[in-house]
């Protein structure tokens, strides 16, 4: 699944994610690491930073407020999906430097050297060609800013394979060092990999699919999101 195949499937998807209302449940699923890595961006009045795979656009609001002020401070979401793009600027409407954009992230429609950031939650391991991504989010970072890729999906987690074979789109399941090495062969410089524990309150009874019990995804929680933040050469 590469290219503009590999884009339609990925569009497909997640217009009906859209319709089921998955992308507003996503903030209730990620707001607790979310949260923390915005911390760490730094964001600054007047930076201009790219929400991507924005879904229904709850992040990029965030972001928003974050870099509200100043001449340019204003965020971008882009996403695959034209639902979860209509959807995020109805609930976006009084936000007013936020702006969202349906455009492939192997492919990003915008011009080289614009954002002081980007960011992506729980995007990354479906794009295709993960190469190309990393290439493009280099393309359209401005010299000395940073890239900061969110994903729960990854090897080092082994609970969080268990939902892989559900998917109805391939992803990409790798480990912390092969995703270090990816973005430094892909020009990133100071590149270095975090966990974000999920700290949100876990219940005494686990009664869901995905895990044995609530000892499992207390573990799971601990263990916590991959967070992977490479800088572009000044």
């Amino acid at each position: 699944m590469a290219g503009a195949d590999g884009d339609e499937k990925l569009r497909r998807e997640f217009n009906e994610w859209a319709e089921e209302g998955k992308g507003e449940e996503m903030e209730r699923h990620h707001a607790s690491i979310v949260e923390p890595t915005i911390a760490m961006m730094n964001l600054k009045p007047g930076e201009r930073v790219l929400d991507l795979g924005c879904g229904a656009g709850w992040a990029t609001r965030l972001l928003a407020r974050q870099v509200a002020g100043g001449e340019h401070g204003q965020a971008i979401g882009l996403d695959i999906s034209d639902e979860m793009i209509a959807r995020a600027r109805v609930s976006s409407k009084g936000v007013e430097n936020a702006m969202y954009v349906w455009g492939s992230a192997q492919e990003i429609p915008w011009q080289e050297e614009y954002f002081d950031k980007v960011l992506s939650v729980e995007s990354f391991y479906y794009y295709p060609d993960q190469s190309k991504v990393l290439e493009e989010v280099l393309r359209v970072l401005a010299p000395g800013g940073a890239a900061y890729i969110l994903i729960n999906l990854y090897t080092d987690n082994p609970y969080s394979l268990r939902w892989v074979d559900e998917l109805k789109v391939q992803v990409h399941a790798r480990s912390e060092a092969e995703y270090v090495e990816m973005m430094r062969q892909h020009g990133f410089e100071q590149v270095e990999a975090r966990r974000v524990p999920d700290e949100s309150p876990t219940p005494e009874t686990y009664s869901g699919r995905w895990f044995k019990n609530a000892e499992e995804l207390r573990e799971f929680k601990r263990m916590g999101a991959l967070l992977l933040v490479g800088r572009k050469k000044r």
